[in-house]
């Protein structure tokens, strides 16, 4: 599983998903300062997952036609900024399915929706 962390995903996250092994690009590193449009392309031309605190992906997805490999969308509060490639990899344990969902990551629970 391959993964593209969005400019606002934590470069602390990051780090920690990338030296666990982890498949994992940074958009800050590869194409910084990008629309997210760009940015799905990018993730959608090498298959990667995107991980952000961006709601507007949800929009590229179901209203616009976008279809990235899946999207993990952060919307947490009050967090540290390792929490996040924590939170991954504790999913990826747990079985839980990215690629062609939408996965909303709250506080307090977890959300999906397929891409269709």
């Amino acid at each position: 599983m391959k993964f593209l962390a969005d400019e606002n995903f934590p470069i602390t996250a990051f780090r920690i998903l990338l030296e666990s092994g982890y498949d994992i690009k940074h958009v800050a590193f590869e194409i910084p300062s990008v629309s997210d449009i760009d940015v799905t392309d990018f993730a959608i031309k090498e298959n990667r997952i995107i991980l952000t605190f961006d709601g507007d992906y949800g929009t590229l997805i179901f209203k616009l036609g976008y279809r990235p490999l899946g999207v993990v969308y952060f919307r947490l509060q009050n967090i540290t900024a390792d929490a996040p490639a924590y939170i991954v990899m504790n999913l990826l344990k747990e079985a839980c399915q990215f690629e062609h969902m939408h996965t909303v990551v709250e506080n307090d629970k977890i959300r999906q929706r397929r891409i269709q």
